[in-house]
């Protein structure tokens, strides 16, 4: 046990250290993984041991990572790309293996060894890709739509590619073969169409009832529960877990709880691709690979010529655009992650030599560590051969915030005051979504046709769906002054200039969230008293014009006017506020008074923080009295301040005692 933990904080360690050092020299944190994984493993350092019970939980990464994919799909998308995923995907798949098969013989390799080589070799790594494309925000685009479509082929394509091999070794006839195929095909029509049964009428029934409790923790269990059901039904079958894993993603990606889903989801992805990529690193012989280094750079040269030459001219005959076309070669020219199962089958029936598959798994590494760098610079590569005639700038979309919105508004809370926000902002044409977490409010708002999203606001990928980023004003609604904290804390992290307007109760939190960089706060106890004065005063007949006049310079002057108030019998119940807000409060000078004779500047109460509110004296009141006003015996003042400052300059006014 001790031994597993300290393998275990040792892998965490060097990937930390080493993700904070590739991340300070520009490079992407996938490298960082594979290096921790090369020096972990069994050809580097070592102190990482390899095991299948690792490698499965590793392989959990990819579950995560295609169940998040398939929230960005519906069944409507998948039917509208249907001519990418079965045309362009089955084309790329079976000329690029025809066209390795054919130099493979060439180099004099038997048939069946050929075979294998080239579909290994012309399947690509949908972890790889899925994460930068979603890291670079050009999942949407059209470039990126080509490589997702090609990879769920490819990933389709593997469960048959898993049957085909042992069969071949086993030297089978086709009709041994096309039988097997039969019987997956048939296996993988049933869970697709249970899995959609089960996300059609069952899942968005589960997730309202656990939406309606209102407990993260049971949403995000219910989360981890249907994409690792979904991913283990499908590999009960026989099929990919991934596959499974997309299929429930995309049935729920039509639920109103898709963006939840989403944020909930992440941090397990996230951990768990990392571990992926470390467990990739660890089969990775650097010994090996400096024994053959000059093989292993032309067959990655020529992977990389073939796979992007066979994809573009692919691409374009459909009709697409070469730099789209090039752009999705580019980002499919590395080997797969399937590839590292198929190796070891193929080795397990002697398909492949050892020195084979030592060689595709050197290949496989390098391709995956490179293909970033070469994403990262695609812009750069396509201005050069003058494919690129847009600026970069256009070429690269912001990458951390939903491009649906922009100089939009968005309502933090769609109840009762959110609601009435959107009502005054619809009829000035001025866009806005909302963000809420009470499902069924939710449900009723967007069959209302309410731009809304459902999810917690806290969550800086919840901010994000809403445009955060491109906001013109960020209105949070709520009045839990904790709560407010760590959404303004969660929104300048993502949009640092954005204004913000926060709706409190009350002014006793104002200086506190000014620090924390809010634009403005509306205290709506003390907007409604300026309300109310204002209907007061114009029914007792003042100009209305004077009126705005007064409640303009209040709102300015930060409702200085309204602050002192006198607490009487509540100042003891009202504690929590106590310290906070500054009260009125009255002495009455005698004869014998230390500050009888003095005027108020001698006394200096401006240091004490204390100020004079008022004056009577013999009937009459003096608002606001002269710091030069020298006070008499049986003067009475109004002073105001917080609590324990007035009873400390009482004392002083008193008997002088400090």
């Amino acid at each position: 046990m001790q031994t597993v933990l300290a393998q275990i904080f040792g892998l965490l360690l060097g990937a930390v250290v080493l993700v904070w050092l590739f991340k300070r020299v520009g490079l992407p944190p996938i490298l960082a993984y594979l290096a921790t994984g090369v020096l972990a493993g069994s050809h580097g350092i070592g102190w990482m041991a390899q095991s299948h019970e690792i490698h499965f939980i590793a392989e959990l990464g990819i579950v995560f990572l295609l169940f998040s994919l398939g929230l960005e799909f519906s069944l409507g998308r998948l039917m509208a790309m249907r001519n990418i995923v079965f045309g362009l995907g089955t084309l790329q798949v079976i000329v690029t293996s025809i066209v390795l098969m054919l130099i493979l013989l060439l180099l004099n390799l038997s048939l069946l060894t050929s075979f294998t080589i080239a579909t290994l070799m012309a399947l690509s790594s949908t972890a790889v890709v899925v994460k930068l494309l979603k890291e670079s925000g050009d999942l949407k685009e059209r470039r990126g739509q080509l490589a997702i479509g090609m990879l769920l082929f490819q990933d389709i394509a593997v469960v048959p590619l898993l049957i085909i091999l042992p069969l071949l070794a086993q030297s089978s006839g086709s009709e041994g073969i096309a039988f097997a195929l039969i019987i997956a095909l048939t296996k993988g029509a049933f869970v697709c169409a249970l899995l959609w049964a089960i996300g059609k009428w069952i899942l968005p029934k589960v997730f309202n009832e656990v939406a309606l409790m209102r407990t993260d923790e049971l949403f995000v269990l219910t989360t981890l529960v249907v994409a690792l059901f979904a991913a283990g039904l499908t590999y009960l079958f026989g099929l990919s877990m991934a596959l499974g894993a997309f299929l429930a993603g995309m049935m729920l990606g039509e639920s109103q709880y898709r963006h939840q889903l989403e944020a909930d989801i992440r941090p397990f992805r996230d951990i768990l691709m990392g571990l992926f990529f470390v467990t990739v690193g660890m089969q990775l012989d650097i010994l090996f690979v400096l024994g053959v280094w000059y093989w292993i750079i032309a067959a990655l040269a020529l992977m990389l010529v073939l796979k992007i030459g066979v994809i573009t001219l692919l691409a374009q005959l459909m009709g697409e655009r070469k730099q789209d076309a090039i752009a999705a070669g580019i980002m499919l020219w590395q080997m797969g992650e399937f590839g590292f199962v198929l190796i070891a089958l193929a080795t397990k029936h002697q398909l492949l030599a050892l020195e084979h598959a030592s060689f595709l798994i050197a290949i496989a590494v390098m391709s995956m560590g490179l293909t970033p760098y070469l994403i990262e610079r695609t812009p750069w590569l396509l201005k050069q051969f003058g494919f690129l005639k847009m600026p970069r700038n256009k070429w690269q979309q912001e990458p951390t915030s939903s491009i649906l919105y922009r100089n939009h508004v968005v309502i933090c809370g769609f109840s009762r005051v959110g609601q009435t926000i959107a009502r005054f902002l619809k009829p000035e044409a001025i866009e806005y979504v909302a963000i809420e977490r009470n499902p069924i409010l939710v449900q009723e708002t967007k069959v209302a046709g309410e731009p809304i999203i459902f999810g917690h606001v806290k969550q800086k990928d919840i901010l994000k769906s809403a445009g955060v980023e491109h906001a013109r004003l960020v209105i949070i609604t709520f009045t839990d002054f904790e709560q407010t904290q760590v959404v303004i804390d969660a929104i300048k992290q993502i949009a640092p200039t954005v204004k913000i307007l926060v709706r409190m109760r009350d002014d006793s939190q104002l200086e506190a969230l000014k620090e924390l960089g809010v634009t403005e706060v509306v205290p709506e106890t003390l907007e409604a008293s300026l309300m109310l004065v204002s209907h007061v005063l114009y029914m007792s007949g003042v100009p209305m014009t004077r009126i705005v006049r007064r409640v303009s310079k209040e709102r300015r002057n930060r409702y200085q006017f309204l602050h002192g108030f006198f607490a009487g019998d509540k100042f003891d119940s009202e504690e929590t506020n106590a310290d906070r807000l500054e009260y009125l409060h009255v002495i009455a000078l005698p004869e014998n008074a230390f500050a009888v004779d003095k005027n108020i500047s001698e006394l200096k109460l401006e240091k004490r923080k204390v100020s004079v509110r008022a004056l009577r004296r013999q009937d009459r009141e003096i608002d606001t009295p002269s710091v030069k006003t020298i006070l008499l015996a049986g003067d009475i003042l109004v002073l105001q301040g917080k609590p324990r400052r007035v009873e400390r300059v009482e004392r002083y006014i008193l008997d002088g005692s400090e």
